[in-house]
């Protein structure tokens, strides 16, 4: 093998496993560090300007981060990387300062955002400071989109999605509330230079078996009555509720209903209840509020007697797999199960509608009735007009929505100065020494092995009470310190320096997961089974050095590497640093808000 290229800012990046997982790129082990050191309002900034919603994903977000922690190569548990997140938000202090001031000088070129959810957010976000005007259209009466319709109330307080959404909003942005687009035809006969659709995934997946139609005043597309919950056109629902689906949205609708009268809730699955979508987390809160999931159930049909619903019939199934593990729901044979019900949420996928998109302007759209969207630079084939969120690719989450809003962003940018939009803006990267003595590090480098605290929740019978009352209480700070000091620093890199080693192999003995070798060089998929232990993770790289005296070179094997320091530390010749990693993503303009500062 070559010798890697630790230039190369994306190398280092991927072995950061937690940013690199984060669609944004979030620079997590950064802002933990800051709060383990009491820096809250700087680890929140460094949050907002690679997230934008530090508030609102600390409590939300799916956690594609969590998963990747290389935390769960040595315990259970990965590190609260979400709830940290929140640590930083209910602890900062006033952040108005830190973020852009206007007015801003005007550039002359003006932006049409269609809808006011998260990715548009971004957008604006990131476009306002540089001199864009930008109009922001949403059929709501407030900005947030899903973060307000969808996620309710006691999972996210309206205080703090009104506080971090007031923060874009302040920047100078024309809000047009309370209006519908009904043509874009219409906003492009305008003076707009571009246009960003973020109107989301607004359409329920129906269910139209048996009873449908006779049963419909109690039965709801679930996001379109969690958005009547939200906006508080519906306080009230009957006591037996049926919820069907897997995913978040129905475990938002169950618990919702046991806000607002349900006493008998439950979900009914299709799929095992390995396979749910729901977040395993989600599936435990829902559980800890009484609330049965029963999985392996396909919905029949309503069953109606004199007008009124009575229930549910639904049969009952099991999975098979084939050779390639494409799962197909086979029927048991047992007689169809019956469970009443007085309301039933339907919970089972959300779907793209563009009515108001004209089909001869440009814009082409696939099979599935979805625009075809370049997934690097977002833009339609329309030139002047570009997607983002779950209006580009289908529903996925916020943080999703933030990095994909990031990267509109950066090609209206260029789109408007006439400049290539496949020529993207290069992240900003630093690499530095975190030596401070021979054997001292300017970071705390004890490898803590205290597993996973658990965040506090109120008490059941005050939230199931009061739908508006937080569940989850956040951490004491006390808490907070001992789930930081978790992390394992993964972006405090370990750099060699072939020409000070020795090759007294000392690294390789104290080496704890034994993740270094000294060897023959070879190809790749030889040189991964001559290593002291065979890498066999083929999605982390090798970190091979020059040929060094001896005709051998040193293999790390990154996968299993805890950035213990202990190689740095036993080496007699300094060949080994360990130096910080700093990345992050530049936005439209290559300007950072904060983490260049």
């Amino acid at each position: 093998m070559k010798p890697t290229d630790i230039n190369n800012p994306e190398y280092f990046h991927k072995v950061v496993d937690c940013q690199y997982a984060c669609p944004a790129h979030t620079p997590v082990p950064e802002y933990i560090r800051l709060i383990a050191q009491g820096k809250y309002t700087e680890a929140y900034m460094i949050n907002w300007d690679a997230n934008v919603f530090p508030g609102v994903l600390g409590r939300t977000c799916d956690r594609p981060c969590e998963p990747a922690c290389r935390r769960s190569r040595v315990e259970e548990e990965p590190v609260a990387i979400c709830r940290l997140k929140r640590v930083a938000a209910d602890h900062k202090e006033s952040v108005e300062k830190l973020i852009p001031q206007g007015p801003f000088q005007s550039n002359g070129k003006k932006i049409a955002l269609v809808g006011g959810g998260p990715a548009s957010l971004t957008v604006a976000r990131d476009l306002a400071p540089l001199g864009y005007e930008i109009h922001l259209f949403d059929e709501q009466k407030v900005g947030g989109g899903f973060m307000r319709s969808q996620i309710p109330s006691f999972r996210l307080p309206k205080s703090v999605l009104d506080e971090e959404i007031g923060y874009i909003l302040n920047l100078g942005i024309h809000q047009h509330f309370n209006h519908y687009v009904k043509s874009l035809k219409e906003l492009l006969d305008k003076d707009y230079d571009a246009i960003f659709v973020g109107s989301g995934a607004p359409k329920g997946r129906d269910l139209n078996i048996p009873g449908r139609k006779e049963a419909e005043a109690n039965i709801h597309i679930g996001i379109n009555w969690l958005a009547s919950v939200a906006f508080e056109h519906t306080k009230k629902i009957n006591k037996k509720v049926i919820v069907l689906g897997g995913g978040n949205t129905a475990m938002d609708c169950c618990r919702t209903s046991r806000r607002l009268g349900g006493e008998d809730v439950k979900v009914i699955v299709r799929s095992p209840l390995a396979e749910m979508k729901a977040s395993p987390w989600e599936r435990e809160d829902a559980i800890h509020e009484d609330i049965p999931i029963i999985d392996n159930h396909v919905p029949k049909s309503f069953v109606v007697e004199n007008g009124k619903l009575k229930g549910m019939t639904f049969e009952k199934v099991h999975a098979v797999y084939d050779e390639n593990g494409k799962r197909q729901l086979v029927p048991v044979g047992d007689d169809d199960v019956f469970y009443e019900a007085d309301d039933v949420l339907i919970a089972i996928g959300q779907e793209n509608s563009f009515p108001w998109i004209e089909r001869d302007l440009g814009i082409d759209f696939d099979k599935w009735q979805m625009p075809v969207v370049d997934p690097l630079t977002f833009a339609s084939t329309h030139p002047k007009v570009f997607f983002g969120g779950d209006a580009a690719f289908g529903p996925k989450n916020i943080i999703t929505a933030v990095a994909q809003g990031h990267q509109a962003a950066i090609s209206i940018d260029l789109f408007c100065r006439n400049n290539d939009l496949k020529n993207r803006p290069s992240p900003f990267t630093t690499l530095v020494s975190q030596k401070m003595g021979i054997h001292e590090w300017a970071y705390d480098n004890h490898v803590i092995t205290d597993q996973r605290y658990a965040v506090p929740q109120a008490e059941k019978k005050l939230t199931l009470a009061d739908r508006k009352k937080e569940v989850e209480l956040g951490y004491e700070l006390a808490t907070a310190f001992k789930e930081a000091e978790r992390c394992l620093n993964c972006d405090v890199q370990t750099v060699f320096i072939t020409s000070k080693c020795i090759e007294c192999d000392a690294c390789m003995d104290i080496c704890p997961t034994s993740c270094i070798t000294f060897t023959e060089n070879a190809e790749e998929p030889d040189l991964r089974q001559m290593l002291k232990v065979p890498a066999n993770n083929l999605s982390q790289d090798l970190y091979v050095s020059d040929i060094l005296p001896t005709k051998r070179v040193m293999v790390k094997d990154e996968n299993v590497c805890l950035h213990c320091s202990l190689c740095a530390e036993r080496c007699p010749t300094s060949a080994w640093d360990m130096q910080k990693f700093f990345y992050m993503p530049t936005k439209a303009g290559g300007k950072l808000y904060y983490g260049s500062k």
